[in-house]
């Protein structure tokens, strides 16, 4: 009887805790997201990035968690009013594919199309305001282990993930490389 009455205690003691939990909402994969990662994709057709025919560019040499062989776009997207910054990078695979293989049959190897873009001012001012999506080669968004659609502050506030590795990238703005700067300024 004792153990029951203890139990119900702890129970009426979390059960703020797990309220205030479930209503906070998820830092990524809402339905906002989804929707605006939509458009994302749908302006990136329309600069022939994805979709049908997309423009192709020299593969390189990759790692995890994007691919064995990367293609790598900077340039420039307007969604909403807002122009932001806008990283692509098509994925490649499996392991051991080469250059001459994804040349020969981008589509056959692609694997995912990994997405960064820079919202308006305030977005996420924790992590440079950038959008994070991760898109299977149909322009449908992943999904992780939890079901939870990958777009929006991927993985904010964990351990790993799209946030975290590329907080640890050198300089302020969450790249790996600052060849951006002068494709960008090229423009």
């Amino acid at each position: 009887m004792k153990l029951l009455a203890r139990a119900a205690l702890i129970a009426t003691l979390l059960a703020p805790a797990v309220t205030a939990t479930a209503q906070m909402a998820p830092p990524f994969g809402t339905e906002e997201d989804t929707a605006f990662a939509q458009q994302l994709w749908g302006a990136m057709e329309e600069m022939n990035f994805a979709g049908d025919n997309p423009i192709h560019t020299f593969p390189y040499e990759g790692t995890d968690p994007h691919g064995m062989m990367l293609e790598t776009f900077y340039t420039s997207a307007t969604l909403n009013g807002h122009t932001g910054d806008l990283i692509i990078k098509r994925n490649y695979g499996p392991a051991g594919v080469s250059v001459d293989e994804v040349l020969q049959n981008p589509e056959g190897h692609l694997g995912a199309i990994t997405v960064m873009f820079r919202r308006e001012a305030g977005y996420d001012e924790d992590n440079q305001d950038w959008f994070w999506a991760k898109f299977l080669p149909d322009g449908t968004l992943d999904k992780n282990a939890m079901g939870m659609e990958l777009a929006g502050r991927v993985a904010k506030g964990m351990d790993a993930g799209c946030i975290a590795c590329h907080s640890a990238a050198g300089g302020d703005d969450y790249l790996f490389t600052t060849d951006h700067i002068t494709a960008m300024m090229s423009e």
